[in-house]
């Protein structure tokens, strides 16, 4: 699944559903932090989030019928490995991969609220974070409780090739052509993963 030396962008999420815009995200890390892959890691369910998403079956299985780019594998691990917590599932990573550099991927959205999750100092020191800039929320990024405690160890956007080669902690705030698509709204649309059909077996 992983060769030791090879650069991986991880990003998480419920993915409930998923859609164009984690694309789009994905893609633009791949290209901007000179990824060689990114994986989605679809997780059984958000601590953060009060209602839980559809079956993760299902979600995983919508997501593959969405990615195209044979550069982004959609996954289940968290759910195999049995780890609900970002900080655990990086650290699973860690030592079932040791000579991998993975890289944390997130929207500036997530930045926002980036010092809420649980751990999320030991996420910093682990991996660096590459931050996609997200509609409504770059400036909120940048004045964000994690941005100001990471502040030091921010990267110029113009190094945001070199962000897999740093050790942690590192960051950076990438800008790309704006994609306004979220999952809840169009789970408020009636376009959500739960109305998808499931495929047929492989």
């Amino acid at each position: 699944m992983a060769l030791s030396g090879m650069r991986i962008g991880l990003l998480g999420g419920s993915f409930d559903p998923a859609h164009q815009g984690h694309v789009h995200l994905s893609e633009t890390a791949l290209r901007r932090f000179k990824l060689d892959r990114v994986w989605w890691l679809v997780s059984p369910g958000n601590p953060l989030k009060a209602h839980g998403p559809a079956p993760i079956a299902e979600r995983v299985a919508a997501a593959r019928r969405l990615v195209t780019n044979p550069r982004i594998s959609v996954t289940d691990v968290e759910a195999r490995l049995g780890t609900r917590l970002t900080a655990d599932t990086l650290a699973a990573l860690q030592r079932r991969w040791p000579g991998v550099r993975f890289v944390w991927l997130m929207g500036s959205d997530n930045l926002v609220q980036f010092a809420r999750w649980q751990r999320w100092r030991e996420i910093a020191a682990r991996v660096p974070i590459g931050v996609v800039a997200r509609p409504g929320s770059r400036l909120p990024a940048r004045t964000s409780r994690a941005a100001r405690i990471l502040a030091p160890y921010r990267l110029p956007e113009s190094r945001a090739g070199e962000l897999a080669s740093c050790d942690p902690p590192a960051w950076v705030l990438v800008n790309m052509p704006m994609s306004a698509l979220s999952s809840s709204a169009i789970r408020a649309a009636g376009q959500g993963a739960r109305n998808l059909p499931t495929p047929p077996p492989v």
